[in-house]
Parts: C-alpha cells; structure tokens; sequence
C-alpha cells in the first residue's frame, strides 16, 4: 500500500487502484478546519495527477461520524474580527467541494456516522454515498445563524429538488440513512457490518468496466447537470463520445465482446 504525503489531519493511502482518503480528527466527530480542508485540496490535487487511480473512498476515522462539518469555534466573534478570513474560508470551502467533484476518478463517500453540515456537502460532492444504517444527517446552519455555503445550495436542490431542501435547511434538523436513502441523498443504508463489503462492491463494478470509459462518463454527468440547456450538453457529450470511440480501451472492450458472442 502506498501512503501519500504526510498530512496534518488526513491519511491518503493507495492500494489497486483505489485511494481511501480518512480524516483523523476523531475527537470532534472529526470536524473540518482549515487544516483538514488545506489537507483535502492537496490531496484531490495529487490525486488528480495519478491516472492510475480508479476509484476514491472518503471516509472518517471511528464510528462516530463521517464529518460534523465546520469546526465552529474557528466562527465565534464579530464580522469584523473575521473579514476577510471567512470569505477566504468560504472560497477554501468551496475549493475543496469542487475538487471533489471534478476529480477524474470516481468519489465514494463512506459514511460511518454523523453526516452534519460541511460534512455533509462535501459528500453531496462526492459521486457515491454509501452509509450505514445508524448515519444522521443535517444541515444545521440555521441553529448558529448561518446559511449553507461553498455552492451547496444548487447542489443540495439538484440531488433531493427545491422542497426537500428548503426543509432540510429551514428546519435545522436531523435525519435517518433511511430517509436519506428514500429522497435520493444517499445511494444505500446499509447494517453497520455491511458498510465495507458495500463499498467495495461498487469498487469491484467500476474496475470491472472500463476505467477511462467510466471517467469519461463522469465527465459528461457532470457537465450535463449543470449545462444551460440541453443543446449544450449534448454537443460536450457528443465530444467525449468521439474522444472515447478513439480510444484502444473501446477498441479492446468492443472485440473482446463479439469474441464472447461467436
């Protein structure tokens, strides 16, 4: 297995393919300073440039939480004893969601716990979420007098749509994998002792595929959920189908299919 560079409160450890990112801040549900979201942009840009990286796993260090989100007593104090620190951090925030999203590999998020606030946007980033059973999430920015950030707002709309959303973010509270996995905000709820067998099972299905294939299609999902109109998206997806048709992946894939056939 091999460990990228040290981090101040990650690990990124790379094994066939698959690159499994863990906060260790477990002491405070493994929250997201500044040092967590400095560690995470740096490693999406490492990992950025290993093409030999199929699939990446986030996931936090114990059983209590995937991430509780922001760590708010980097908030407390007036606007004027923070300007233009947070506006930086928002950018920082925001920085890090992106590069999740736009990493060439596929994102799994690992959800092992709580699932709160900036935690919870960054899996909303993320491609995948997988969480046990006993996961809550929230976006409870309202409780601090607060509003979602880092382009959550979008995000969380196109996953659950507008009122589910509204509902989430009005209200503060709290809710179960069950109902996560029913509005479409997590992918599966499963029992706790199935949590890894789950992940890697959806592993095994994108490295059984083909690798480029699949990075391409990202591509064109994401593009296609946030396009202007139809005809936009269209015309990039059509690029990338050329773009992949030249590739010896198809041409290897394609023969090795008829071959089964004959």
């Amino acid at each position: 297995m091999a460990r990228y560079s040290a981090y101040e409160s990650i690990t990124v450890d790379v094994e066939d393919g698959v690159a499994t990112l863990e906060f260790h801040r477990p002491e405070v549900y493994n929250a997201l300073n500044d040092d967590v979201m400095h560690d995470v942009t740096r490693a999406f840009d490492e990992i950025q440039l290993d093409r030999n990286i199929d699939v990446v796993v986030i996931t936090g260090e114990g059983e209590e939480a995937f991430s509780a989100g922001a760590d708010i007593t980097e908030y407390a104090g007036s606007p004027e004893e923070h300007d233009p620190r947070q506006r930086d951090r928002q950018d920082l925030f925001y920085d890090m969601y992106r590069k999740t999203r736009e990493c060439h590999a596929p994102v799994i998020a690992k959800i092992n716990g709580y699932c709160v606030g900036g935690g919870l946007i960054l899996a909303m980033y993320c491609d995948i979420r997988v969480a046990v059973e006993d996961a809550k999430f929230g976006v409870p920015t309202a409780n601090i007098g607060q509003i979602p950030t880092g382009g959550s707002n979008r995000r969380a709309i196109e996953l659950v749509g507008e009122a589910k959303a509204k509902e989430l973010v009005f209200t503060a509270g709290f809710i179960g994998a069950d109902e996560a996995e029913r509005i479409g905000l997590v992918n599966h709820a499963v029992p706790r002792e199935e949590l890894d067998s789950t992940v890697q099972s959806i592993i095994d299905g994108i490295q059984d595929t083909g690798r480029l294939a699949v990075k391409n299609s990202k591509r064109a999902l994401n593009f296609a959920a946030q396009a202007p109109d139809e005809a936009t998206a269209r015309e990039f997806e059509a690029d990338l189908w050329w773009d992949q048709f030249a590739t010896e992946e198809r041409e290897r894939l394609v023969d090795a299919f008829n071959e089964g056939d004959e």
